[in-house]
């Protein structure tokens, strides 16, 4: 029960296969309460998935590309005396035209969409909710994919997630003296609703299964959701502007041992 007291806000739930959905999920099994948010067509499906919680979380509107919804976000915190003591950024998107190898003809419109979406609102999500958060500070913490390296068909979305690090250390720069502490988790391939949107992606989970020292398996995102609750937890109170690895160790080998001999 990591997080008994606490209010986390989480962004980005649409289907129980999202990762924001299994963070939510562990996050209330650890004695959360939890909000989450959504907007227009998108809102009725997150409040089905919260429906399927083991308990359902109130849903308030935020459309990351529109300003005037992170003041009224803000504004309804405020007015029901709220603290929020952890947030969870799990927003991405890429226009089809900045995804699936087209990334030398990708207009500055989709690639400028992609990165406000995926990279920018998690800084309009901090700044808007920091008032809310509690004088001795509190833990903001994204969901990314490892942009150390370019991955075929992820294009203006790889791109997104280096700009979405970059502001990870930046907000924990800046958010530091009011202790509130901002790190990301990066998680291997999973089958959610958005990687079906990434032309080549079913590829991934089996390169990750393959090389991985620890395997992968792109089917549990359970793993995720138990770092993201670590994090937001009183259990790293020292840890900001990191990048936390939760990909059964591919990161962090060049080349499958597999085809070796074994060791001994």
């Amino acid at each position: 029960m990591l997080l008994t007291g606490k209010r986390i806000l989480v962004t980005g739930v649409l289907t129980p296969a999202s990762i924001p959905y299994t963070v939510a999920k562990q996050a209330l099994d650890d004695g959360a309460e939890v909000v989450l948010t959504s907007f227009g067509r998108a809102m009725r499906l997150t409040q089905r998935s919260a429906a399927r919680l083991p308990k359902t979380p109130e849903v308030l509107e935020l459309d990351v590309s529109v300003d005037a919804d992170f003041e009224a976000l803000a504004a309804t915190i405020r007015a029901r005396g709220w603290q929020i003591d952890g947030i969870v950024h799990g927003v991405a998107f890429a226009p089809a035209d900045a995804l699936g190898g087209s990334f030398l003809s990708t207009p500055w419109e989709s690639a400028a969409t992609a990165l406000r979406v995926s990279a920018y609102s998690l800084k309009q999500l901090a700044v808007a909710l920091e008032p809310a958060m509690p004088a001795a500070g509190g833990s903001i913490v994204t969901l990314d994919f490892d942009a150390t390296q370019a991955w075929p068909g992820y294009d203006w979305m790889g791109v997104s997630k280096a700009a979405l690090e970059s502001v990870v250390r930046y907000l924990a720069q800046y958010l530091g003296s009011r202790g509130i502490r901002v790190n990301a988790v990066s998680a291997g391939p999973l089958f959610t609703t958005a990687a079906k949107g990434i032309p080549g992606f079913s590829q991934f989970p089996r390169v990750f299964a393959e090389q991985a020292p620890l395997g992968w398996d792109a089917r549990d995102s359970s793993p995720v959701g138990k770092a993201v609750v670590a994090l937001l937890s009183d259990y790293f109170p020292a840890t900001t502007g990191e990048l936390i690895h939760v990909d059964g160790g591919f990161h962090a080998v060049g080349a499958s041992a597999n085809g070796g001999e074994e060791a001994g």
